[in-house]
């Protein structure tokens, strides 16, 4: 049995802590002086943000594997701001040749990126040279657009698709993962203006929330899966699959829609020579899609408290681990709509693609096939869907902070990991595919201050602050707050910033005042220190019926652990003690334990916070 030592040994009341107050940048400390952000966490009187209205005409060729389209944006500036130039963002410009990457691609992955064809703001013609944009470019406005004003930009352009598939490209000749397919408008934000920040294929996204209206037209036996609302299933499904379709749509149980020789014997869509796809997502943050003309199609859906919402898969043939997706998605979608984080899935549709990136969009997700392990496919499978919350319902800049997106996929994965799989092996997952390469790696880059901008670290670096010590941290104050108060405080900030664009100050800030306590003395630990887990024994002593355990935390962080107590008599007992044992002196602390009987040594146990070094974690008395 494991008992609870937590404010019993350290009780420290709101009035008595002294606040901690926490490194904000300068551009940071400005948006709360004019009031766009607040202390309470919530976004302030004064929070704006802009928004486009897109309508786009995409074509794919299946033959010469170039995306072609056109689009109309209505553009509105919210900001208190002039605006005298719009900046463009076009992520697959990553392919090109003269691109900065965060690494080495191969011949396959490199193309000649976009060509736009023709670009009008407000009925004016511009000329622009795409052939010099990198990710994203300015271009100069031939008229202001005003403060509260509108613009409709209209842009036609094409690119290639990639041979080598990852976060999209081509999966086969005939499979294509279509994403980042269309040149948007940059964030401008309260904080930093003009969001210019390169795409290097490490960091992920900062998109607004949109409106998106999309027309794809796809050669004919091409299936296409998109994010949103499929408008027009009747115009172009043959009817028997117009049938099972719908009736996926209110079914618990998995349906076969198309299976891969119904699909290459041309039985599944309209047989003109191309067909053009509807589909509409509204407040989202993006838009993909995917095609192919041999891909099996899965599909049922999942009873939601307010909704029904269509599960659906493609996949190859065979691929043993995606035949499941569909059950795993329709129990996933579920659970973290009742359990982790609490909140309903907010969309109407979430769609697996089997491709090689294992990558989050809004209501898809393209995963490598891992058909050997149906444990670790179903954890990728929970892992991306989680980001639906983070980053997609909170509007995260995953560019700058990735670790208030990728730690709270990593903390869900865990727990719904436990439910599917037992805790123990959740947590030997956890441990060995998240906590060990960093912890037993000492070198410098490994302690990088998580609060760190994303873009300024890299490897292990990168990987340690976005997911592990975030991750850590967010289930570290899950035990310190307890689930009720979490949970109370998370949904604070969730609901304060779901279709806004939160930054690390308002998760911190929307804690505080969701739990009712001032977190700052955490925060600090977790966030801006080069802290590690590294707990010893210094002594330990016992006099008649109390045990006294003298702790130091070497390596600093404010971890919750468990004192394993072996008596004389051999039977062990396991106390449990919260990070709160750290808010008074976070160097060290005295554990006092009543006991009684004899015992003859005791262990620190962290658990998920893996020790540096174990060896120094247990006294003999």
């Amino acid at each position: 049995m494991k008992k609870i030592f937590s404010g019993m040994l350290v009780v420290i009341s709101l009035l008595q802590l002294s606040a901690q107050e926490l490194y904000m940048p300068r551009n940071i400390k400005k948006a709360y002086e004019k009031g766009t952000r607040d202390v309470s966490g919530a976004p302030g009187k004064n929070y704006w943000q802009n928004k486009g209205v897109y309508n786009v005409q995409v074509k794919v060729d299946a033959v010469t594997k170039v995306v072609s389209g056109k689009e109309t944006i209505m553009y509105t500036n919210s900001s208190p701001d002039q605006l005298n130039e719009l900046a463009i963002r076009f992520v697959n410009n990553l392919h090109k040749p003269q691109s900065p990457r965060s690494g080495s691609v191969s011949k396959d992955f490199l193309s000649s990126g976009l060509k736009i064809k023709s670009f009008i703001v407000n009925g004016e013609k511009y000329e622009v040279d795409s052939d010099a944009w990198g990710t994203v470019e300015k271009v100069k406005l031939k008229s202001a657009l005003p403060s509260k004003a509108k613009a409709e930009v209209k842009i036609e352009w094409e690119y290639p698709l990639s041979v080598q598939s990852g976060r999209e490209g081509q999966i086969d000749p005939e499979t294509f993962y279509v994403a980042y397919s269309f040149p948007r408008i940059s964030v401008y934000d309260d904080y930093n203006g003009w969001d210019m920040l390169p795409h290097s294929d490490r960091q992920e996204f900062y998109n607004d929330f949109n409106d998106y209206s999309f027309a794809i037209t796809a050669p004919k036996n091409y299936v296409v899966w998109a994010t949103g609302d499929f408008l027009n299933p009747d115009a172009v499904l043959q009817p028997e699959y117009l049938k099972r379709y719908k009736a996926s749509l209110k079914s618990d149980k998995l349906m076969h829609i198309a299976t891969e020789e119904e699909m290459k014997a041309g039985k599944v869509t309209r047989q003109n020579k191309w067909n053009v796809w509807k589909f509409k997502a509204s407040h989202i943050t993006d838009f993909c899609f995917a095609l192919s003309n041999h891909y099996v199609w899965d599909a049922a859906s999942v009873q939601l408290k307010t909704k029904r919402a269509s599960v659906q898969a493609g996949y190859k043939a065979g691929a043993k681990d995606f035949e499941h997706y569909v059950d795993w998605m329709r129990y996933n979608i579920d659970w973290f709509s009742k359990k982790w984080p609490g909140v309903e899935y907010p969309y109407n549709v979430m769609t697996a693609i089997q491709g090689y990136a294992d990558m989050e969009y809004p209501m898809m997700i393209n995963d490598t096939s891992i058909p050997d392990d149906l444990k670790d496919a179903r954890l990728t499978a929970d892992h991306e869907i989680a980001h639906t919350y983070f980053p997609f319902y909170m509007g995260i800049n995953e560019t700058r902070y990735a670790f208030m997106d990728e730690g709270w996929a990593t903390t869900l994965e865990y727990l719904i990991g436990i439910d599917e799989n037992g805790e123990e092996a959740a947590k030997e997952f956890y441990k060995n595919f998240r906590v060990k390469r960093w912890i037993n790696d000492p070198s410098a880059e490994q302690d990088q201050p998580v609060i760190t901008m994303s873009t300024q670290v890299s490897g292990a670096g990168y990987g340690n602050n976005s997911y592990v010590k975030s991750s850590l941290s967010y289930l570290a104050l899950k035990d310190y707050l307890g689930d009720e108060v979490f949970k109370k405080a998370l949904h604070h900030y969730m609901n304060n910033w779901n279709g806004k664009h939160p930054v690390p100050w308002d998760y911190f800030n929307s804690m505080n005042t969701g739990s009712g306590k001032n977190l700052n003395w955490f925060f600090y630990n977790w966030f801006y220190t080069n802290n590690y887990i590294d707990l010893k024994v210094s002594g330990a002593s016992q006099m008649n019926d109390l045990l006294t355990v003298n702790v130091l935390n070497v390596g600093g962080f404010a971890i919750p652990f468990d004192a394993v107590l072996a008596y004389e008599d051999g039977t062990t007992e396991r106390l449990h003690f919260s990070p709160s044992v750290w808010e008074k002196d976070q160097k060290m602390t005295d554990l006092v334990i009543p006991i009684k009987k004899k015992v003859k040594s005791v262990q620190l146990d962290g658990d998920l916070f893996m020790d540096y070094t174990p060896e120094d974690n247990t006294k003999n008395l």
